[in-house]
């Protein structure tokens, strides 16, 4: 009898002892992800890898790569993302964000600029944007002239592209419009598949509950900001063609405390239901804390918790979401950010792993327990 238990019981512990194995193993590939606000170098990046990151998220800033119209792409600022990511065998995931002047027009909101539209409006935006993104394929994407230029580097072309970012809200659209994203959208599939037949759309994420995004502005005042959960509904409602066009819908469930996600996540869930797409996978793009302190001094920011408190919610959101994954269709998740970026945003100066001189927080050693 006893060595009947004494097998019941290390069989028990060894079925425990697979159960986080079997969880992550049923995660989609590419799940762990973290947003590059600077490209990491060659260790950096390294680091990323060993711990689990498996997709680095990357800017293309329009502006800094064509300062005019007709100007020859200068690619310097997204060249050493690239690199570093494809050294390292991290995939990228790029964004494409700030328009230049010379092609949008912008406006003040809030003491910030912001382009007062997406670049579907006239034939010329629409002639440059959509030159913009097949000179992205072309030197990021299969036989890529990045990959030709640089023979030494592992190749791995970039398939899939992210249009826009927070186009919900008005740090990033002035005056957010979910009919002319949905317009954005479609002609953005066109332009990509006429440069690699085989490239993927992902929308831009969504800042699932702005300030402001759920009241209607009175007096003849221009809204500017819906929750994701509308400007889908609506998008969807004004363009109809436009449910094939991605692979997935991007939200930046940024919240008080984790505990909020499951309410905004399945208020998205809800939409997409009305909206004759229940099964559209969702991929959060942004997701974050600060290891700031909140206090007077910075208006007691409901995103800084301090060093140990940005770890307890990082951790608390990662169970949620690897534990609600496949219902909620979740198949990716990257972290805001992997190194702090001072004077970038309210809580960027601590919302990264690592903070300056790339020294680790607690929150990235929580981080590494999902990831790897």
């Amino acid at each position: 009898m006893r060595s009947k238990a004494l097998t019941t019981l290390v069989l028990s512990l060894l079925a425990l002892s697979l159960l986080p194995a079997a969880a992550s193993a049923a995660l989609p590939g590419d799940f762990w992800g973290v947003v590059a606000n600077q490209a990491p170098e060659a260790e950096q990046a390294r680091t990323l890898k060993e711990g689990g990151v498996e997709s680095l998220r990357v800017p293309i800033n329009w502006a800094a790569i064509q300062s005019s119209p007709g100007a020859e792409p200068d690619w310097s600022s997204v060249d050493p993302f690239v690199r570093s990511a494809a050294e390292s065998g991290i995939s990228v995931l790029p964004f494409f964000v700030g328009p230049p002047a010379w092609a949008v027009a912008y406006e003040g909101v809030g003491g910030a600029r912001a382009p007062v539209s997406l670049p579907v409006q006239t034939a010329a935006q629409r002639s440059a944007w959509r030159e913009l993104l097949r000179l992205a394929v072309f030197r990021y994407g299969p036989g890529g002239s990045f990959w030709a230029e640089n023979p030494l580097v592992p190749a791995h072309p970039i398939r899939v592209w992210q249009i826009w970012n927070e186009e919900n809200y008005k740090y990033f659209a002035a005056r957010p419009n979910p009919a002319q994203y949905g317009k954005l959208v479609v002609e953005s599939f066109r332009d990509l598949r006429s440069a690699d037949p085989a490239a993927r759309m992902v929308l831009g994420g969504l800042f699932i509950q702005p300030k402001g995004g759920n009241v209607k502005p009175g007096g003849g005042r221009t809204k500017r900001a819906y929750f994701a959960a509308d400007f889908l509904e609506r998008m969807y409602k004004s363009t109809p063609g436009v449910r094939g066009k991605f692979v997935a819908i991007a939200l930046h469930p940024y919240s008080k405390y984790y505990g909020r996600l499951t309410g905004e996540i399945e208020e998205v869930r809800a939409a997409l239901k009305t909206s004759h797409d229940p099964g559209r996978a969702l991929w959060l793009t942004e997701l974050g804390w600060s290891s700031g302190s909140p206090s007077a001094a910075n208006g007691h920011n409901q995103f800084e918790k301090g060093v140990q408190g940005q770890a307890r919610e990082l951790t608390g959101a990662f169970k949620l979401l690897t534990a609600k994954a496949a219902a909620w269709h979740i198949k990716r998740v990257y972290w805001f950010s992997f190194t702090d970026e001072p004077g970038s945003c309210n809580f960027c100066d601590g919302s990264g792993l690592f903070k300056q001189g790339f020294v680790a927080k607690p929150a990235w050693s929580s981080y590494k327990r999902f990831a790897r």
